[in-house]
Parts: C-alpha cells; structure tokens; sequence
C-alpha cells in the first residue's frame, strides 16, 4: 500500500471516529437543553449529564489527531485550507471553546440547571458540525478562485450554493439522529424507560430527516459535480449497505428490540457510507488544485507520521477501554456507581 493512500485512510478513521462520538455529545447536549426548555428535563437530564461527565472532555482527541496528521501527511493542506477555510474553522474553534465554558458553569459551578447555561452548550453543538461541513463543500470544488496564484473563497457562491446547505442539513440532522440512538441504548441500559422511550421517539423523528437530506446531496452532486458523483455511481453497492443497515436499525428501534445490536448497526451504517464518500473522493483533499499525491510529505516524514499515529493510538485505545469500563457499566449509567470524573 502506498503511503499517501496509509496516510488518508488513518486520517479517515480518525475523523469517523470523531464524526461519531461528537455526534452523541453534540446531540445530547442539545437534547438536554430542549428538555430544560420543554420542561421535561426531569426524564432525561440526569441520563444525559451521567454520559457527558466522564467523556465530554475526550471528543475531541480525535478532532486534534486527525488536523495534527492532516498536516503532517499533506503540508499543503495548510496553505489552501488555512485560507479558504478560516472563517468556518475558526467559528467551530470558537464554539468550542463556548460549549465547555458553559457546561463546566452549568453542571460544575451553583447553576446547575441554569437554562441559558444549557441552551448556549446544547446549541453550540449543532453550530460546530454546521460549522465544519462547509469544509466538505469546499473540498468539492467550484468554491474557490485563484487570485495572484493565491486561493480565495468565493463566500457568494457557497452561501447561495444548495449543495452547501444540503451538507450542512445533513450534518445536523445526523448528529441528532446518531445521538437519539445511542441515548435509547443508554437509557435503556439504566433502566429508565421513560427517557428510553423519550429517545426512541427523537430518534424515530429524525430518521426521515437524515434520508431526505442524503438523497438531497446526491441530486445535488448529480447537478454541478459531475466527477465525484461518478464515483459514487462505481461505489453504489455500499451505499446500498448503508441503506440497508439504517433500515434494519429502524426496524430493532421501532420494534423496541435489542437496542445495543441498532447502536453497532448504526455505527457501521455511517462507517460504510462515510468510507464509500471518501473513497469516491479520491485522490482529491481539494479539486481540483490538491490531491493526495500531489500534496504528500517526504518519505522519511510519512513513516515517522505512521510510527507516531500508531504509539498514539496504542495509549487512545486503553484509555477509550478504560472509560468503557468505568464509565459504561449497568451500574453506573442506572445511578448505582456514583463514580465520578
């Protein structure tokens, strides 16, 4: 296997692995805050703060993994993302750092329960991945001019683009879809039915959102990127996967069964389609000024990359396990375990 193609598929594992876990914390934030709001809160806020406090400081590991080897493995991904992409990176970067503010002041200072603490952190969730997936349209070209041999982003032509919007629907939509799915399992899990059922409703809810705003990206590809949608053409096989997985998901959510076995089907519905969009992305970071070949860094930098990645992930995973262990346990998602982080 060629090193670039290593490179970018590490890259990719990481990013799906962010894509996930931000999901659940994303959308549960924002479920908690519409809870307050509603004033439900009583179902399913103390299932929701049991699942941030020991993991809401570990989502974004992999988001810092993943821009560190974007970097490293394709230096000048610097060049033409730091500058077409500093307004969306930079807005997300600040969001974040509002989201932990306001969650260490909600649910570590006296205000706990505080609802405009909980609506900025809940909100700011869906911001951040709305905020990120201009990056995607970026990356799918027509959005960028070269002026004096220097990239500028065409701000009219994303902003009134519908492919652009499509992607940043599809963002949301899928934060909130993945998130009511894992919170079923783990309410269910606590044995709390009614924020079980309260989830399975949400999750219910957004199923037909997250279709209707993949197919919505498809036509959208079919009418102005005509390369990339091609390749999704010679890949349609796991898209059909990915189809048929959310409908079995669907079908064990809607029959209230075996919600943990819909939690990994999930998981590999998007593993599949996510795989199959970048597969089909190749070999552009960029069209159609970047690609992978183009782009990638010195043999000897690549291998030190690689051998770093993988010391990184030999300490990411036992910690991840550790978690699972401490932090997923009947005991302690039901409130028995009062450990905490």
């Amino acid at each position: 296997m060629a090193l670039e193609v290593l490179g970018i598929s590490v890259l990719w594992l990481f990013l799906f692995g962010y894509v996930i876990i931000a999901s659940i914390d994303f959308g549960a934030g924002f479920f908690n805050a519409y809870s307050l709001i509603r004033g439900n809160n009583h179902i399913l806020s103390k299932i929701i703060k049991r699942y941030l406090s020991p993991v809401w400081e570990i989502t974004n590991v992999f988001l810092v993994f993943f821009f560190v080897g974007i970097i490293g493995f394709f230096p000048e991904t610097a060049y033409y993302y730091g500058t077409v992409s500093l307004v969306p990176i930079s807005i997300a970067l600040v969001l974040l750092a509002i989201r932990g503010s306001y969650y260490a002041f909600e649910a570590y200072s006296g205000a706990r329960g505080h609802k405009g603490y909980a609506f900025a952190y809940g909100v700011s969730g869906l911001f951040i991945p709305a905020a990120l997936s201009v990056v995607l349209t970026i990356s799918e070209g027509g959005f960028i001019k070269m002026v004096d041999g220097n990239p500028q982003l065409d701000y009219v032509a994303l902003f009134t683009s519908q492919l652009s919007w499509s992607i940043v629907v599809l963002a949301v939509v899928a934060v909130l879809y993945i998130s009511s799915v894992f919170l079923t399992w783990y309410a269910s899990r606590a044995g709390d039915e009614s924020a079980s059922e309260l989830m399975r409703k949400y999750a219910l809810i957004w199923a037909g959102p997250l279709i209707l705003a993949a197919f919505g990206i498809i036509i959208e590809m079919r009418a102005v990127h005509n390369w990339h949608y091609e390749n999704m053409l010679n890949l349609w096989w796991l898209f059909v996967i990915s189809g048929i997985l959310f409908i079995v998901t669907i079908w064990l959510i809607g029959n209230r069964k075996r919600y943990g076995v819909a939690v990994v089907l999930l998981i590999l519905q998007f593993a599949t389609a996510f795989y199959a969009y970048g597969i089909s992305h190749y070999p552009y970071l960029l069209y159609p000024y970047l690609s992978i070949e183009d782009s990638f860094t010195s043999e000897a930098m690549a291998i030190a990359l690689v051998v770093a990645f993988v010391a990184g992930l030999a300490l990411l995973i036992p910690s991840l396990y550790l978690v699972i262990k401490l932090f997923f346990t009947k005991d302690y998602v039901s409130g028995k375990d009062e450990t905490h982080v």
